[in-house]
């Protein structure tokens, strides 16, 4: 069953749409602004979002923005805004479809249609990334060490894919945080460091992350570049 992520901050549109594409045969998850659309767009995978522009706490254009530099996903924005400026920003920032409000659902139902058909073309063959016996599945967000499949959380997975991208390049906390949580962060930085020793963990002998002290982490035991197919 393909995934929806519905941003809207309308409970009723937000309501409408829910059962609406729930009764089309979609799983549908919801967020009511960008922080908490970013937040549960972390945890999970999803096939498409549904994305309002007028958003509290991160507009529409912001959280685009931010799922597009970790994501090809299907967005198609929703949004009153009908001027032409605002079509051309929101697909300048790669959105799918801009459609604007108010809208017919039989149409909407096959706009998702046929934007998550062009979506399943494109990846029929997933990207992997491998680095001595690691292999990252970067569609499935799973990863093998060997044949064995080492179960991560997403961020984990992330983390790990960062490292593995900026081979040699020391990563600060900051730089995870900026790079993974985007949205503004209220906590500790050193939650950095609970994830990469759970990470460490999980990938017990193939571990290859090093720590800089004082500075950071990075991937650089032998000369060796991350391949992406």
């Amino acid at each position: 069953m393909q995934k929806i992520l519905i941003v809207e901050d309308d409970l009723s549109i937000q309501a409408l749409l829910h059962d609406f594409l729930k009764d089309a045969g979609y799983n549908v998850t919801v967020a009511a602004d960008g922080v908490e659309a970013l937040a549960k767009y972390s945890e999970q995978a999803f096939d498409l979002v549904l994305l309002d522009i007028m958003l509290p706490k991160i507009d529409g254009y912001g959280v685009c923005e931010v799922i597009r530099q970790q994501s090809d996903v299907p967005i198609i924005m929703l949004t009153a805004l009908d001027g032409e400026e605002n079509q051309i920003k929101g697909l300048d920032l790669q959105a799918d479809d801009y459609i604007t409000k108010p809208f017919s659902m039989p149409v909407l139902l096959r706009k998702i249609a046929a934007v998550l058909r062009r979506s399943s073309k494109q990846n029929d063959t997933p990207q992997t990334m491998s680095y001595k016996d690691l292999t990252l599945d970067l569609d499935g967000y799973k990863v093998y060490v060997g044949d064995e499949n080492v179960d991560l959380t997403p961020r984990e997975f992330e983390i790990l894919r960062e490292l593995l991208i900026h081979k040699g390049r020391i990563l600060t906390r900051q730089n995870f945080l900026q790079t993974l949580w985007k949205y503004e962060f209220f906590g500790e930085e050193r939650i950095i460091d609970t994830h990469i020793k759970n990470l460490r963990k999980k990938l017990g002998a193939a571990d290859y992350i090093e720590t800089i002290r004082g500075v950071g982490y990075r991937i650089d035991k032998e000369d060796e570049k991350p391949i992406i197919y």
